[in-house]
């Protein structure tokens, strides 16, 4: 049975595959079939221990702060090897490979206590779409806002048109997102919207990138301003993600779901 004291040992091979497929693509100048497969042999044996954990814990693990980092590691594994497959930037694997392990380090020093048990809101058929599919495009939206800070260090344009299909495909998904969230909610709490804290950010989270979008598409936008709304959209997904979590109006939220008390 795996458990979260088996987590080091699928961690260890993963990083290992992770980080020597970013090596691998930092020494060639265009993509590298090696390093695509080192990061999908790491994607795959972490892959294995979310699987085993869903077994042991017999509900998905999707419910703390925890397993969303976990689910975060994954997704940028993916989103890394997809866009390095699709642009052969080579920094663009090293970053989220990076960010996979920083995340898998942080659930090693910070263990956290999982219950078997789901609480009555979280038992509904949207609970597992709704937050792999945040995840997924929180993953790609990462690599976006890795794009736009380079992109505006180096007082460049072109990485504009890389980060604009991340862009539309993370925000698609965030769409997606939102509109399973607020279906899960009419079913849990009755109201499809409640402009909880949570809620709030989200809905400000995706108009930062609405905004990014119809700029972009109307061209009459400078790229540091594009770039500056990218970074800052980021930034609000980070609270409507962890941060919200700290806010004091937050902690009647029906959205903490660490709290021993069901919702």
């Amino acid at each position: 049975m795996i458990t979260w004291d088996n987590f080091i040992w699928f961690v260890i091979p993963a990083a290992v595959c992770w980080l020597a497929g970013a090596l691998v693509s930092l020494r060639t100048d265009s993509r590298s079939k090696a390093a695509l497969w080192l990061t999908l042999c790491g994607t795959l044996v972490f892959s294995c221990f979310i699987a085993g954990l869903w077994i042991s814990l017999q509900r998905p693990p999707l419910r703390t702060m925890g397993e969303t980092r976990l689910w975060y590691s994954f997704f940028m594994g993916i989103s890394g090897m997809l866009t390095y497959w699709r642009w052969g930037y080579r920094w663009i694997l090293s970053f989220s490979t990076v960010v996979a392990v920083v995340f898998c380090v942080i659930n090693l020093l910070k263990p956290e206590i999982h219950d078997q048990s789901l609480m009555p809101a979280l038992q509904s058929v949207w609970f597992i779409p709704h937050v792999t599919v945040y995840m997924f495009s929180y993953s790609v939206l990462g690599c976006a806002f890795m794009l736009s800070c380079v992109g505006l260090f180096r007082h460049e344009e072109s990485y504009l048109s890389m980060a604009d299909e991340l862009i539309y495909t993370g925000t698609a998904f965030l769409t997606v997102g939102m509109l399973t969230g607020a279906i899960w909610a009419k079913d849990a709490w009755g109201n499809y919207w409640s402009w909880d804290p949570k809620e709030t950010w989200a809905a400000i989270t995706w108009a930062g990138y609405l905004t990014y979008i119809h700029l972009r598409l109307w061209g009459k936008s400078r790229p540091r301003t594009l770039y500056l709304i990218l970074i800052g959209s980021f930034l609000t997904l980070q609270m409507c993600w962890y941060g919200v979590n700290y806010l004091p109006a937050a902690q009647q939220s029906v959205h903490l779901y660490n709290r021993t008390a069901t919702n």
